[in-house]
């Protein structure tokens, strides 16, 4: 080749590559942009319609009629199973649902335990045998746990024998709605004998708009509610997520987060078995043997929540934390004050976060392993925005009402570049049933997702609830939730990026941030929630600098005002922060008193540059009016 042509082919792939990186075209065309998404899934769910293949059963199945026996699938506490195993215990539990307990098809069955084998295997029997799950919290109780169950109307709550003692607090009330009681553990199925195989017409003839199961809602705000998932997205999900994480055999993925949720299930067990992976299945997370559990299971793909992560960084070292196989991360919620600290430190290269909702549409992804499109949720480019853009807007919202902010001739207004807006994902209006079924026996929730004539008559979209925003260089970030985003000083506060800018605070280990009515006030102003780090406390918390950090690095309106120190921050059981609570008692300084003596109150007093005690002749003057925030 002559040294011209050498010359120019160089500069031509030089070009090449800086318009890729500009526009981002290889990253918008690995995640489909010219791809017809919604032929590829009709083309596969018809396909597996065709074969009577509609469950996940059947992808463990498919792998376990290989017949290879070592062909890993699943290690728990000691134990594990092939594929071949593992089916092969499914024939045991199916046939004791079906003969014993008398299950049929399309029923729904309440399920209640903390990750297991056994759990694994009740939920894809039940599968196997054309039945429906109904996936409890197993830390609910009292009445949480009976609105879950009895929402079904199922004849059976499935629980583990360890949560025995709270179950059983609510037995009258199962009874008299007709729930019978069932406790499992490993020694009941040890003992089950009959390997008859499932008979295959026990999921024959499903389609892919029929209920497959139930995932509850954390019940952060109010009671949980039941989302309904089909068929077709179940089995759909683990093709979708095997595609873009590259599974295959040998491929081992390390989960602790609870599979009762949608994270757990669709977004490591579910891919995991469509694409013949393994599993390593922590019960709980718990600081003290989760690095143990990481390095001896030599998984590759490791799966988070942001909570989780905050609370591994907070955490003393860990003689394993760096002895581990793990190349990603997976997950969620991975905040911007944890993101690099969480790399580093662990020795985890790829930062995978997604964006996704149990009870939502759309999706977002971001493979980071570097500084540009840290802390993002996404990074989308010309291309993307061409093919893809309608399906997905940003458009402004009145965080006070919830309701979309329009434009004088009557239409909402799309978002600007960096300005946050609540995320709208555009629907077909004949194709909305299918598109999202909604809550279970609830349909004035189901309703109040969607919203007509956005930018044209007649058209129709389904709200997100969550904030978000997308920068000049096209990487998308998650802002916050509808609810949590509040106004005061005229102003929209997000609690998300004050929580991140207080969790830089040297001497802050956890935060939660949310706004507060005050008397003669309008609007809500900002309240955080602190847990000091090891060793910190009220006394010795250095008030002059975090004020100052605070001042220098939030607009004035959006600094909290009042701060609550406590002892520990309570979580639901997908590590989500609960806020309903300290919500409604605000700043009312009496109430926090009497519910949690043991927290200490801090307050900036209007026209003072540092936090100070925040006492009841304070609250008092408040309500009377004598002190104007």
């Amino acid at each position: 080749m002559s040294l011209p042509l050498l010359a120019a082919t160089a500069g031509a792939t030089a070009a090449a590559a800086y318009l890729d990186a500009k526009y981002h075209i290889r990253h918008d065309v690995e995640r489909g942009a010219l791809r017809d998404v919604a032929a590829e899934t009709q083309s596969f769910i018809a396909q597996r319609i065709k074969e009577n293949r509609m469950m996940l059963y059947h992808d463990v199945q498919r792998w376990a009629n290989l017949n290879r026996p070592n062909h890993l699938f699943l290690e728990y506490q000691g134990r594990s199973w092939t594929y071949n195993q593992f089916f092969a215990d499914l024939q045991r539990v199916g046939n004791w649902l079906m003969k014993d307990l008398g299950i049929q098809r399309h029923e729904i069955v309440a399920i209640n335990g903390p990750n297991s084998a056994e759990y694994m295997m009740l939920w894809l029997a039940l599968d196997g045998i054309g039945a429906c799950q109904s996936f409890i919290n197993h830390n609910l109780t009292e009445k949480a746990l009976t609105h879950s169950v009895k929402l079904c109307k199922p004849r059976y709550l499935l629980a583990e024998r360890e949560l025995q003692e709270h179950v059983e607090r609510t037995r009258d009330e199962m009874t008299a709605s007709g729930i019978q009681i069932i406790y499992y553990d490993a020694s009941l199925f040890a003992s089950f004998q009959d390997t008859t195989p499932i008979p295959a017409s026990r999921t024959a003839g499903f389609r892919h708009t029929d209920l497959r199961s139930l995932i509850y809602t954390s019940g952060t705000t109010g009671l949980p509610k039941g989302v309904f998932l089909s068929t077709g997205r179940n089995i759909n999900t683990g093709r979708n997520m095997t595609r873009y994480l590259d599974l295959k055999p040998g491929v081992k993925m390390y989960t602790c987060l609870p599979l009762y949720h949608g994270s757990a299930q669709a977004l490591c067990a579910s891919p995991v078995i469509y694409s013949g992976a393994a599993l390593r299945l922590g019960r709980k997370f718990s600081h003290k043997t989760f690095w143990n559990e990481v390095s001896e299971s030599g998984a590759h793909i490791l799966q988070y929540v942001g909570e989780l992560c905050r609370y591994l960084v907070n955490a003393p070292p860990h003689p394993l934390e760096r002895k581990h196989s793990v190349t990603m991360a997976w997950g969620n919620g991975m905040r911007p004050d944890v993101w690099e600290t969480f790399r580093q430190r662990f020795d985890i290269p790829i930062i995978n976060e997604l964006y996704a909702a149990t009870d939502g549409l759309g999706s977002a992804f971001n493979r980071n392993v570097g500084e540009f499109g840290r802390n993002a949720i996404a990074v989308r480019g010309p291309l993307w925005n061409a093919t893809r853009g309608k399906t997905e807007v940003r458009v402004r919202i009145d965080p006070d009402t919830e309701e979309l902010m329009r434009s004088p001739d009557g239409w909402a207004i799309k978002c600007e570049v960096n300005e946050p807006g609540e995320v709208l994902h555009w629907v077909e209006p004949t194709m909305a049933a299918a598109t999202f079924r909604g809550y279970y026996d609830n349909s004035s929730a189901t309703q109040k997702r969607w919203i007509r004539n956005i930018f044209v008559e007649g058209d129709l979209y389904f709200r997100s609830g969550d904030m978000m925003r997308q920068d000049a260089d096209g990487r998308v970030f998650f802002v916050d939730r509808l609810g949590d985003t509040f106004r005061w000083k005229s102003e929209n506060v997000s609690t998300n990026e004050v929580a991140d800018v207080l969790g830089l605070f040297f001497q802050i280990a956890e935060v939660n941030v949310y706004g507060v009515t005050i008397p003669h006030a309008d609007g809500r102003c900002g309240c955080a929630m602190v847990v000091l780090k090891d060793g910190i406390t009220a006394e010795s918390l250095d008030r002059s600098a975090l004020s100052q950090h605070v001042c220098t690095r939030l607009p004035r309106y959006a600094v909290p005002l009042f701060l609550r120190i406590v002892p520990g921050l309570s979580y639901t059981g997908t590590f989500k922060v609960q806020k309903g609570q300290a919500k409604r008692e605000g700043a009312d300084w009496n109430v926090i008193a009497s519910s949690s003596p043991k927290d200490r109150l801090l307050w900036l007093r209007p026209n003072t540059a540092v936090y100070e005690p925040y006492s009841r002749s304070d609250w008092e003057a408040l309500k009377a009016g004598k002190v104007s925030m």
